[in-house]
């Protein structure tokens, strides 16, 4: 048993690192300038849209707990500022059997107000064959909405009942599918939001095989969390995870990820909970949803946080900095209200 457990891991381990290679891959985005943080920050109170009409003086930016001086400032909303979509439709972690009322659910978001769109949207499918993304964004919901029918839903031949083999494949496949669609999506202008739509994919962090986890295994692991943080952040994307099964998730599964979103300073830390899917969502700004029988509804309360927003940048002065991570907190001074943008980074150099 322990040797299967041995060859497993090493299997997943180069897994990741295939991963990790994929990362590398070049892409022409448009870089900001490498010392520059740059924060797409929403406010709200504990619940309710989001809030506008603050001012550069109700914000406070820490970086590693030192507070920052914010070089430049903007309130903006998505009409003033090109913002792309693009919703994610993960068939392979979803199940056949959720993935056809999912399809109704964005179908109700597609063709509302008549099918306009308030935002350039794409559609993405994430299948045992790999993510396939359309081509070119529209604002025309109804179209759409004829192409998310028309693509079929394929047989599984990863089976989610099939145990840790299986399970490893589905996690390979989901974080090849996201190092793919960031590095697609940093390479182009503005802002982006990625609505995707997933229970999440298998955390394998368990007892077993952490205590079997080699040093290269962790450091794979940790290449694969910064070349996400790198990508999120150089193309200013904000992840929505929406969980679309609910409560038929038990709550060690559902809700597991969130002890791992505090940031990793090194490879001797890293878990594989470090890559969750919510995870990611979470440091990147957005949120991590868990929707039940209303996707509809939860879809729309993230695409909200286009509707009202503050561009924040800084050059970070930081002091006595520890380790490539930098854990950054945004304050609002008015009682009552919280904001929410990207959790950390990490440097460059």
């Amino acid at each position: 048993m322990l040797k299967d457990w041995r060859t497993a891991i090493f299997l997943f381990g180069s897994m990741l690192m295939s991963a990790a290679v994929a990362a590398q891959q070049s892409h022409p985005a448009k870089q900001a300038a490498q010392d520059r943080i740059y924060l797409d920050v929403v406010v709200t109170h504990k619940s309710g849209p989001p809030i506008s009409g603050l001012q550069q003086e109700d914000f406070t930016v820490l970086d590693n707990k030192v507070q920052q001086s914010i070089d430049t400032f903007r309130a903006l909303s998505g009409k003033e500022e090109p913002i792309e979509v693009v919703l994610v439709i993960d068939d392979v972690n979803t199940g056949i059997e959720h993935v056809a009322f999912e399809r109704t659910e964005i179908d109700k978001l597609l063709q509302a107000n008549g099918g306009h769109l308030a935002h350039p949207t794409a559609l993405a499918f994430l299948t045992d064959e790999g993510l396939r993304v359309q081509n070119d964004f529209s604002r025309d919901g109804n179209a759409m909405s004829q192409e998310m029918n028309a693509y079929p839903i394929g047989l599984h031949t990863v089976l989610r009942s099939g145990g840790y083999w299986s399970a490893t494949e589905r996690f390979d496949l989901s974080l090849n599918a996201l190092l793919q669609l960031a590095n697609r999506e940093a390479a182009r202008p503005g802002r982006k939001m990625i609505l995707w739509i997933s229970p999440g994919w298998p955390l394998l962090s368990t007892p077993g095989v952490e205590a079997q986890m080699d040093s290269l295994q962790q450091q794979q692991i940790f290449t694969n969390v910064v070349k996400v943080a790198n990508l999120m952040r150089e193309g200013r994307i904000t992840l929505y995870s929406i969980d679309p099964l609910g409560t038929v998730e038990p709550p060690e599964r559902a809700y597991y990820w969130e002890e791992f979103v505090k940031g990793i300073n090194k490879p001797g830390d890293a878990q594989y909970g470090n890559l969750a899917l919510q995870v990611f969502a979470a440091q990147s700004g957005g949120l991590a949803l868990t929707a039940g029988n209303d996707i509809t509804a939860f879809l729309q309360r993230c695409l909200a946080d286009s509707e009202a927003y503050y561009e924040i940048s800084y050059i970070p002065t930081l002091g006595d900095a520890r380790g490539p991570y930098h854990h950054v907190e945004v304050r609002v001074a008015k009682s009552g209200l919280a904001a929410r943008a990207r959790q950390g980074y990490y440097a460059q150099h």
